[in-house]
């Protein structure tokens, strides 16, 4: 059975940093397109971030330059590095195997001072 467990949220300050992790299960990993997808309350969904097999990687114009996405095959974890956080970039975020569209359940960061 395919399973991501995402981790790493939290409460943060605003301008400060946080490291989300996902960690599958069940699948080759190496060859899987990882993404993290966000949602804030009343919000629509958000591609945040994608990292191909290869280490390609893309962003959502509103975190490049702060987030930064990357992978460890050995480890079947995809890393989401986040810093200078805004408010606005508070949201549940989600670890997506892109072609499989399968879901983790979701780690909640909350930017507030």
């Amino acid at each position: 059975q395919v399973q991501l467990v995402e981790s790493g949220g939290g409460l943060v300050q605003p301008g400060g940093s946080l490291r989300l992790s996902c960690v599958a299960s069940g699948i080759t990993f190496s060859t899987a397109i990882m993404a993290w997808i966000r949602q804030a309350p009343g919000k629509q969904r958000e591609l945040v971030a994608s990292i191909s097999s290869g280490g390609t990687t893309n962003y959502a114009d509103s975190v490049k330059g702060r987030f930064t996405i990357s992978r460890d095959n050995g480890k079947k974890t995809v890393y989401l590095q986040m810093n200078s956080l805004k408010p606005e970039d508070a949201a549940v975020y989600y670890c997506r195997i892109v072609s499989l569209d399968i879901w983790g359940q979701g780690t909640l960061v909350t930017v507030s001072s």
